[in-house]
């Protein structure tokens, strides 16, 4: 399985972006292989902008993704996770961070507690927070 951020359904929705081609090749071989997903975290990113987003769910999974519900195993992992990042920021900045985990939290740690493969076009947090992901990157893929 591959777990898919929310960066790469906005650069597959947008023909003019850079990542165009690499993310609409991440879903069509992940879709082909194995299977790509997403989860709530992901889909409440893609709607929140949206004057109506009640057909964006539906257009994800035209696309061969799989929407799948965020286990509550996530949740612990997570919230450790965003712990440290907390505590980073605050003595590297002195600014502290939000109360209220960011979803990239979310989505890094569905992707370690189920052992799955992160594809993603912004690495930071997934990388130091999650190191045990393996990411897909656009470079990777040459595009």
């Amino acid at each position: 399985m591959i777990l898919l951020d929310t960066n790469v359904l906005v650069y597959a929705d947008d023909r003019h972006s850079t990542f165009f081609n690499w993310s609409r090749q991440i879903i069509a071989d992940a879709s082909s292989v194995e299977s790509a997903v997403t989860n709530p975290i992901v889909i409440a990113e893609l709607c929140v902008g949206e004057t109506d987003p009640a057909p964006i769910p539906a257009r994800i999974e035209a696309w061969g993704v799989i929407l799948i519900d965020l286990p509550v195993a996530a949740s612990l992992l997570c919230a450790n996770a965003y712990r440290l990042y907390r505590q980073r920021r605050l003595a590297d900045s002195g600014r502290p961070a939000p109360d209220v985990p960011l979803p990239d939290f979310f989505i890094g740690a569905h992707a370690a507690i189920m052992g799955w493969e992160l594809a993603t076009a912004d690495p930071g947090r997934f990388k130091t927070y999650f190191p045990e992901v393996t990411l897909l990157l656009p470079e990777q893929t040459g595009t």
